[in-house]
């Protein structure tokens, strides 16, 4: 065989392989992978090129942070995990915050980390870090890709790892020298997640124990949810006259309307709320676990002799307190499956617990007067005027801060993952994951409430919104301090101020220099123009809006 001829067999062996980078977006695609959220590196660039002509849509971020936590956002909304790239080192680093969220939150999500090349490691070289050293407390698995044929197996286990179990953050470590590497491009499968449901022990269990109690209580949380299951146990609930409180920050698990839902369990919750857990002869928790933040520091629900039923696909119930009557490891819509089957006759004392406890979270939840006041502006104002023009799928993303327990008392959370936050407390996330909301669902109406020190801590992430068209409606609600800091500090430290007042730009100017709508408003008077010119903004030009609201200190939602 001639020279030539076996260089054309050589050349058209080549065309029948890819980079290993090229086979990591092919495996995403077959996930299912709409979006990445990116800050590019050199150190990654052969996935860049990858997604240059792949499905996936690439949304280039302003920072590692705000990259990360659209991605965690897009996992909360999504049976998937959401996906992140950005470089090593310093942009690992800046990233952190991301997968944190992802950590507590049980939320699926998979970082990729460009790396240095395999040859220069152990060297110190620029911007050489240990990947495993920095994250393997805080992901639920940490993987070098150090061989260019197991690229497709590698994303295919980090996606499973990130959905099986508790959900939760997976970081993905890509030489840049390994992932330019040609190999063959055949794809490993999805890896099927494991579901759980109902033994048949566990449903004559759980039945026993319904029929056995006069004031059952359902706790609802986490984000393995589907509109469909949170929809046939909302449908189950009613029809049983049930009760059921949702978890801090994942209210819209049950409709706001429903006349079973009886509000938030959390941080500043309303003490009818707060009370019920102890008044309760029996909780099921679904989706969750009674946490740090559900049971007040692990303080409330604490007595062994106390009944409780926790639905979790977790079998280590990482994260709970108190006793533990039975567990059942099943994911939350397999588990509603399984429930819906089961029928009884309810119980008069059923009905009446939970219209008392319906009738104080609708006085909860009552809004505020419309009209405004002559005086300076006030968020409850706000809320009355906005809430009222609201579509019925309209969503609700927050960061940290006094600030949300607006959103907590009258957003109508209708539709499953209506609200989107940080559970972590996390700052920084409401202008984030409102891009990630608007960007996953464009038709509907997307907001956030920022505080004034959250939002500028991603702020920047408006010219992102700006470049892919999101259109969130912002309201950054400025009361120039750390408004949370300062009921911490009064509490414990009263009357001395230190380390909590703030000086803050003009944020509608900054809003209009990154291409939106923006307007200042300090008088209550001015706030129903200005909220129609906001959502005029969005729904005629297309821009995304926000409201800059100069409001007093220590006014508080409750």
């Amino acid at each position: 065989m001639s020279a030539q001829t076996l260089e054309a067999l050589a050349d058209a062996q080549a065309t029948t392989k890819k980079s290993a980078g090229h086979i990591i977006v092919d495996t995403l695609v077959a996930h299912g992978v709409e979006r990445t959220y990116v800050i590019p590196g050199e150190s990654y660039l052969d996935v860049l090129d990858g997604l240059h002509h792949s499905p996936i849509e690439t949304i280039i971020c302003r920072h590692e942070g705000g990259a990360a936590y659209m991605a965690e956002a897009d996992g909360k909304m999504h049976q998937r995990p959401g996906i992140a790239m950005v470089t090593r080192g310093p942009g690992a680093a800046n990233a952190h915050v991301g997968l944190h969220t992802a950590w507590q939150d049980s939320t699926p999500m998979v970082l990729f980390v460009g790396l240095i090349p395999f040859a220069h490691r152990d060297r110190e070289a620029f911007q050489e870090f240990d990947i495993k050293g920095w994250f393997d407390t805080g992901a639920k698995r940490v993987m070098v890709l150090d061989h260019p044929e197991r690229a497709s197996e590698i994303v295919a286990e980090a996606m499973f790892a990130a959905m099986s179990g508790r959900p939760g953050p997976v970081v993905v470590g890509l030489p840049e020298d390994i992932i330019r590497e040609m190999v063959e491009p055949s794809l490993h499968p999805v890896i099927p997640v494991a579901t759980g449901g109902m033994t048949v022990t566990d449903w004559k269990q759980l039945k026993a124990a319904l029929e056995e109690s006069t004031k059952p209580l359902f706790v609802l949380g986490g984000n393995d949810w589907t509109q469909e299951g949170t929809t046939a146990l909302t449908s189950w609930l009613e029809e049983h006259n049930l009760a059921a409180a949702v978890e801090w920050r994942c209210e819209g698990t049950i409709p706001f309307s429903s006349p079973s839902y009886v509000g938030p369990i959390g941080y500043g919750r309303p003490k009818p709320t707060y009370d019920l857990l102890e008044e309760t002869d029996l909780l099921i928790f679904v989706g969750t676990v009674p946490g740090d933040v559900i049971t007040d520091g692990f303080l409330v629900r604490q007595d062994w002799t106390k009944k409780n039923f926790l639905v979790t696909i977790d079998p280590s119930l990482r994260g709970r307190s108190g006793p533990v009557s039975h567990q059942i490891v099943s994911k939350p819509d397999v588990f509603v499956r399984d429930l819906v089957m089961m029928d009884f006759a309810g119980k008069p004392e059923w009905k009446s617990f939970t219209e008392r406890m319906r009738g104080e979270q609708e006085k909860f939840a009552a809004l505020p007067a419309a009209t405004p006041s002559e005086g300076p502006a006030r968020m409850d104002t706000m809320m009355a005027n906005l809430v009222a023009g609201l579509p019925h799928d309209a969503m609700i993303t927050l960061g940290a801060g006094e600030h949300t327990n607006w959103a907590h008392r009258y957003f109508p959370t209708e539709v499953y993952a209506a609200m989107i936050s940080a559970r972590n407390g996390s700052m920084g996330y409401s202008v984030p994951s409102a891009i990630a909301a608007s960007l996953n669902f464009p038709g509907r109406r997307v907001v956030t409430i920022a505080g004034d020190g959250e939002f500028l801590m991603n702020g920047q992430e408006l010219a992102t919104a700006a470049q892919y068209g999101a259109t969130p409606l912002v309201i950054v609600m400025d009361n120039q301090e750390y408004g949370t800091i300062r009921m911490h500090q009064e509490r414990h430290y009263p009357e001395r101020i230190s380390g909590r007042q703030l000086k803050n730009p003009d944020f509608a100017l900054m809003a209009q220099a990154f291409g939106g709508f923006g307007v200042r408003v300090e008088n209550d008077s001015d706030i129903p123009a200005a909220l129609e010119a906001a959502l005029t903004a969005i729904d005629e030009k297309g821009q995304f809006a926000l409201i800059h609201l100069i409001v007093e200190q220590r006014v508080k939602a409750y």
